[in-house]
């Protein structure tokens, strides 16, 4: 009974370590914000202030940047959900030969280091007089992004009864009815916390973009040069938004799956 305890209050002081850990630097992010000092620190502190919430609504070519990754991301997101689908589907349904060869494919971007992936795809894509930019930018991060919704897709795949849709085959139902009215609507879970990550992966993406970008800057790419050139709390300002704005979001969507818990039930 005693090694029990002292594992439980283990196992808690474990984790309460790792969440002070995970959170302290957001947290003297944050502090930094209202921090009056030009550079993005609580020490010393110099007294409170809202200017660099200010700096950021006139800093445009942070916007213009945010809004470019904003649009690069959407793109990821249109491209590599349906591929990383179909790839998890095409591995769930075929044996041999050709199984291994589609997972060694999909896999191979995403075991390749990202400077390897932005160079190989600006040589090849200005072979064929294309130049970097937003374009160069999503197909580049599409190339390692789909296998993360594949691998994410397949594992829920992996645990779907078959049985279900051969039933419903067997009833008259179409192929393309089968997988609307049963496997979809179970791969939904899958398929939106897929591309919830394929959105937040290109979004956060730096050395494959910093190589096909051209002259469309992302936010990382700006905030990386911004850090060689001087960097103000007003970067920090934006980073306290976003996470209020994340933070917004799951209390929405929990409030909302709790109703539906109880709605059900």
């Amino acid at each position: 009974m005693r090694s029990d305890t002292i594992l439980r209050w283990g196992i808690r002081f474990y984790i309460g370590v790792f969440f002070v850990y995970l959170f302290t630097p957001l947290i003297i992010m944050g502090l930094a914000t209202f921090n009056d000092s030009r550079f993005p620190t609580v020490s010393p502190w110099r007294g409170f202030t809202l200017k660099w919430f200010e700096a950021l609504a006139q800093d445009g070519a942070m916007w213009t940047a945010l809004w470019t990754s904003i649009i690069v991301a959407a793109g990821v997101l249109v491209i590599a959900v349906p591929v990383g689908i179909c790839c998890a589907l095409f591995l769930s349904t075929v044996q041999g030969r050709g199984k291994t060869f589609i997972y060694t494919l999909m896999m191979s971007p995403l075991l390749t280091p990202g400077v390897i992936v932005g160079i190989s795809t600006l040589i090849f894509w200005k072979g064929l007089s294309v130049s970097g930019g937003v374009f160069l930018t999503v197909v580049a991060q599409t190339t390692f992004i789909s296998a993360y919704v594949m691998l994410m897709v397949l594992a829920r795949l992996q645990r779907f009864d078959r049985t279900l849709e051969n039933a419903a085959l067997s009833l008259g139902a179409t192929q393309w009815q089968a997988f609307r009215r049963i496997l979809l609507p179970y791969l939904k879970p899958a398929i939106f916390s897929a591309a919830a990550i394929a959105f937040l992966q290109s979004f956060e993406n730096y050395n494959t973009t910093l190589f096909v970008k051209g002259y469309d800057t992302t936010l990382t790419v700006y905030i990386a040069s911004k850090v060689r050139t001087g960097l103000t709390p007003a970067v920090n300002a934006l980073g306290l938004v976003m996470i209020s704005i994340t933070i917004l979001l799951a209390i929405v969507y929990e409030v909302k799956r709790r109703r539906e818990l109880s709605t059900n039930s």
